[in-house]
């Protein structure tokens, strides 16, 4: 794979897409709705996560939860990692079976495990999710998938705490995500969560660690995505979302995940 280079795999597993990069683009902050499990195959590089700012190296399991705010710059001119996302379904059931009939809900603790036996588990699977084969490979598919999901899950035996966020930040939140596609101002957020407008800014960028425009953003390609992966043609995945544009679209779609929206889709179809 040549420097710059982002490539899509078909997956053979519903819910899960497989993508591979060697880059030495720096990621701003943004989110993904999916969980994301990776391993960087070969450099270096820093990135903000749920937990602060992390550094990973050669070897190391990445890890990312839905919407939580990241970014990612390379450490010297480039690395190179392979990375699963997951459908927050398709995790709920592997919570749900790893926790034997439990609630089936939780999050990925660790966003850098240094843990060679994972990191190959991780690979084995991506290789055997990217092969089209045949029903007998879909036992040892999914044992894998459930063993590395429980591995990553039991790494860090106590996740740090959370921080319940302000209900009035939830509120403005709340309104974003019922109809991302809708226009909305800075005033019909600070009215929803009756605080100032200032106060909302300032509060909604603490709580979730974008503005409010900037999660918007989010929540619209995340949208689009699910529309492309669904077969709706661009321009109207573009409107649906709430963007002004195709061209719009395009740009926020590359700025995310490093491929454009017509090569996702001709992947995901």
């Amino acid at each position: 794979m040549k420097p710059g280079q982002f490539r899509m795999f078909r997956s053979s597993i519903a819910g899960v897409e497989a993508v591979a990069a060697e880059t030495g683009y720096s990621f701003p902050k943004h989110t993904h709705d999916q969980f994301g499990i990776g391993v960087i195959e070969r450099g270096a590089q820093v990135s903000l996560s749920g937990r602060g700012v992390v550094r990973a190296e050669t070897g190391d399991v990445i890890t990312l939860n839905p919407n939580e705010v990241h970014d990612g710059m390379p450490i010297g001119e480039s690395r190179v990692w392979s990375m699963l996302y997951f459908d927050p379904r398709l995790m709920t059931d592997l919570l749900g079976d790893i926790g034997e009939g439990g609630a089936g809900e939780g999050e990925l603790p660790s966003p850098v495990i240094r843990n060679g036996q994972i990191a190959a588990r991780f690979r084995t699977l991506f290789s055997t999710v990217t092969r089209q084969d045949g029903q007998d490979a879909a036992l040892r598919r999914d044992g894998l998938l459930l063993s590395l999901v429980a591995d990553v899950m039991c790494e860090q035996g106590q996740a740090d705490e959370g921080t319940n966020a302000p209900a009035a930040i939830m509120r403005a939140r709340d309104l974003i995500d019922d109809d991302p596609a809708a226009s909305v101002t800075l005033a019909d957020l600070a009215g929803v969560s009756g605080l100032s407008r200032f106060q909302l800014l300032r509060g909604f960028a603490k709580v979730t660690g974008l503005t409010p425009h900037a999660y918007l953003l989010q929540r619209r390609i995340q949208r689009a995505r699910r529309l492309i992966a669904g077969g709706m043609p661009l321009a109207e995945a573009a409107f649906a979302s709430g963007f002004a544009d195709q061209s719009h679209m395009t740009r926020i779609f590359v700025r995310n995940f490093g491929v454009s929206p017509r090569i996702y889709a001709d992947t995901t179809r």
